[in-house]
């Protein structure tokens, strides 16, 4: 009973960590349109945490069809994909 209750909080956290990657995704996605200066430190932070998953896609899948990089879809994909099994799981 306490390791079901152990694993179903360590669950609750990591759904809600992905969460919020879906979120830093789906900004990271906007600035891409809006051009911010990239000197900001906000900018530079959404960078610093989304390039490294990007390039991961990118060295095994190829992601830019016409001028647009379809590697944030891929990822908020799989995030979606994890976050909905372990939805399941427990």
């Amino acid at each position: 009973m306490i390791i079901s209750a152990f694993f179903g909080a360590l669950v609750s956290i990591i759904r809600m960590v992905i969460s919020a990657y879906i979120l830093v995704i789906i900004v990271a996605a906007i600035m891409s349109f809006i051009r911010p200066n990239p000197y900001n430190p906000f900018v530079q932070t959404i960078i610093r945490l989304t390039e490294p998953v990007y390039e991961l896609i990118r060295r095994y899948i190829p992601t830019a069809y016409g001028g647009l990089d379809f590697a944030p879809l891929i990822v908020l994909l799989v995030l979606q994909f994890i976050n909905s099994f372990l939805a399941r799981l427990f």
